[in-house]
């Protein structure tokens, strides 16, 4: 029953053809924010000058947080799949979101050239994992804001809301622990994200309308 609910709900959005452009539209935008970050985070690391010292990193050793940074990594990206694809009404504002939210990132990371803070670990995969999504990419902490953006998303849905908000907290946590980010990635992540957020529902309103129709 579910399932046909889901189909029925998938066909009928795609008997518009208001809402295939705007797939077209957010899909496109998303993919070209991807090629903008991966090229901007090259750059970065090609860039990176020398590490800095930290309040809070200087203080405190570096734990093997690997782990649970794969692993909530993985969960977090299945979980937003997952929730983004349940009502195709959600998925342009979600991936225009997005977009905007790699494109200011790699904005950012293209102009700081801060080498990592040493981190000792021996933690083959989160080490392999690191190199593809971090490295020069400090500021600021795509792990603590991309939680942070899917709670603001679904900040009507009071349970998923206080998870994503559990999840960015649990991020930021955990790349302080393991001295993956700066102090300040992790703090502006929030302030930043928030800003992407609303520059997001002003940017594209009638995907907003669309996204906050849906179940």
């Amino acid at each position: 029953m579910m399932l046909q609910t889901w189909l029925r709900r998938y066909e009928e959005c795609w008997r518009d053809p208001a809402y295939r452009v705007r797939i077209l539209f957010s899909t496109t935008l998303f993919l070209l924010s991807m090629v903008f970050i991966f090229n901007a985070i090259g750059y970065a690391n090609i860039r990176a000058s020398n590490h800095v010292t930290d309040i809070v990193l200087s203080n405190i050793p570096a734990f093997n947080v690997g782990w649970l940074f794969v692993g909530g990594t993985l969960l977090f990206f299945f979980t937003a799949l997952a929730l983004t694809f349940f009502d195709p009404r959600r998925i342009p504002f979600t991936l225009s979101a997005l977009a905007l939210f790699f494109f200011i990132r790699g904005i950012f990371i293209s102009i700081t050239h801060l080498a990592p803070f040493p981190v000792e670990s021996t933690f083959d995969v989160a080490t392999v994992f690191n190199r593809i999504f971090n490295g020069g990419d400090q500021f600021f902490s795509g792990h603590t804001g991309a939680p942070f953006l899917f709670a603001l998303l679904f900040w009507n849905h009071l349970r998923l809301r206080y998870i994503f908000l559990g999840w960015s907290i649990f991020f930021a946590t955990i790349v302080l622990l393991g001295h993956l980010h700066y102090s300040i990635d992790v703090l502006a992540a929030f302030f930043i994200t928030y800003s992407i957020y609303r520059m997001a529902v002003a940017l594209f309103p009638k995907l907003f309308e669309l996204f906050k129709k849906a179940t």
